[in-house]
């Protein structure tokens, strides 16, 4: 796992790519023999080979048919539509406001029973106060020259749509690197009502809040942000996509990892220490976070 924003998907095309390559080998084809084959310029077969290129469906079959290994177009093609829906760009996700994509989810929140979430960036948007979620949106608006800046509107919705952690049937674990506390988004103002919000909702009884401390003995440098949804869906949200896997073997490396991450963290007094500390670097009276 890294923090490459084609990692994952670019990953699963490369393999795709050299399946169809060895089929192309294991032929005895060469690469213009292939193309001519299947009836197009022998670029194309490069370009296919080396993931530059995402194979169609019709590709497929035919590379299959000239190849001989007809019996391995459905699995070939199923595996590809797989690599291909992994990587979302975010100029299609925002195309009609980062509100709107703030109330996408909201139903899918309410159907997962068990949220797992790392964070080494940011507080998790499930613990985002209005204020600190409209400076992020605001970021992400200005970073990606959004033709509207709706990061107000998306903020009320980002905090509507969690909600969902005060409702039955959920539970949630959620893990955030000690530098998350430190990190200044917004003003101090800003900063305070949030950590004061982690301080509240820590003591929530659905609600399992870990702080992986800079002085941790680790099994696992910090990774890249993800969310697990119960165990059928990983989303990492990078600089140019969101990529999903449902893919259960990737699923579980991804699980793995964030066991290994929750055995260093801090819990209960410990964690609530480690954010007091951060209200107190701020300089800010004590009633004025909560406390």
């Amino acid at each position: 796992m890294t923090t490459s924003p084609s990692s994952s998907a670019q990953a699963a095309r490369e393999v795709v790519a050299g399946r169809l390559r060895d089929l192309r080998k294991g032929a005895g084809l060469t690469v213009t023999e292939l193309a001519a084959g299947c009836g197009w310029h022998h670029a194309k077969t490069s370009r296919i080979e080396n993931a530059r290129t995402a194979p169609s469906t019709g590709d497929i079959r035919r590379w299959c048919r000239v190849a001989g290994a007809e019996a391995l177009t459905e699995d070939l093609i199923a595996q590809s539509l797989h690599a291909e829906s992994m990587y979302t760009e975010w100029r299609l996700q925002v195309r009609q406001g980062l509100a709107q994509l703030q109330n996408s989810s909201v139903a899918f929140f309410r159907q997962t029973e068990l949220f797992r979430v790392y964070s080494s960036s940011l507080v998790p948007g499930l613990l985002q106060t209005e204020g600190y979620a409209a400076a992020v949106l605001a970021m992400s608006a200005r970073f990606r020259e959004l033709p509207v800046d709706d990061s107000t509107e998306a903020a009320r919705a980002r905090v509507e749509r969690s909600r969902v952690i005060h409702e039955r049937g959920h539970r949630f674990v959620l893990l955030i690197e000690e530098a998350v506390l430190h990190y200044r988004i917004g003003d101090a103002d800003t900063m305070a009502a949030q950590l004061g919000q982690l301080l509240t909702i820590g003591a929530l009884p659905a609600v399992s809040l870990g702080i992986i401390p800079t002085t941790a003995h680790r099994e696992q440098w910090p990774r890249e942000t993800f969310h697990v949804y119960d165990d059928s869906l990983v989303s990492i949200e990078l600089t140019s996509a969101r990529v999903r896997i449902t893919q259960p073997s990737e699923i579980a490396l991804y699980t793995k990892a964030f066991e290994e991450l929750r055995q260093a963290a801090v819990y209960g007094a410990e964690a609530r220490a480690l954010i007091v500390k951060a209200i107190d670097a701020l300089g800010w009276p004590e009633h004025r976070a909560g406390r």
